[in-house]
């Protein structure tokens, strides 16, 4: 009656990569008390009727260690750019100088550390709970074929399967989330 059932790992896979990815991109928008193109990735800015990347409205530089500078492209934008920056939680004072802005990169002071590594904690949560989704969607697939005539071992054989694949990416998740926290707490 049942034909043979074929979970899609590959596509579990590549969901729970999504995830790992997505975590990578969070954790590079996070200070780190050193200057990165990456920490203004998720700053949007209200351009021309929609919100737009800052890298999409100038370009963006580290000429040193504890400066990113931002040459906008349109005069008509910096002050836009320079509102986004200021409302993105970054921590960050935007300086003019006609259409460069220019972000110093402050030292990170202990506290603000400690609330760097407690963000980082729930972009790390985020991303478990995104595995478990993908690690749920595939046990309900292996219900549905159990309910269509699969037998009780090979539900029990895919079942291990997904959950060593979902154990195997929450340990990538710690630890790039442990990486991540003495990253920041380096002094």
């Amino acid at each position: 009656m049942s034909e043979e059932f074929e979970l899609d790992t590959a596509d579990l896979q590549r969901r729970m990569d999504g995830a790992m990815a997505n975590l990578r991109t969070e954790f590079a928008s996070l200070r780190t008390g050193r200057a990165s193109a990456s920490m203004l990735e998720p700053v949007q800015v209200d351009a021309y009727g929609s919100m737009t990347p800052i890298n999409q409205v100038g370009t963006v530089n580290v000429p040193e260690p504890r400066m990113v500078t931002i040459n906008v492209w349109d005069k008509g934008l910096v002050g836009k750019v320079e509102k986004a920056i200021r409302e993105s939680g970054l921590g960050i004072n935007p300086q003019l100088n006609g259409t460069i802005i220019m972000l110093p990169i402050p030292e990170l002071n202990e506290e603000r550390r400690r609330d760097l590594t407690k963000v980082a904690g729930q972009y790390a949560e985020h991303a478990r709970v995104a595995i478990r989704n993908v690690r749920r969607d595939g046990m309900d697939q292996i219900k549905k074929a159990k309910a269509d005539g699969m037998s009780e071992d090979d539900q029990k054989l895919w079942e291990s399967e997904v959950q060593e694949m979902t154990d195997g990416y929450i340990k990538k998740v710690d630890s790039a989330l442990e990486t991540k926290q003495e990253e920041i707490m380096q002094v």
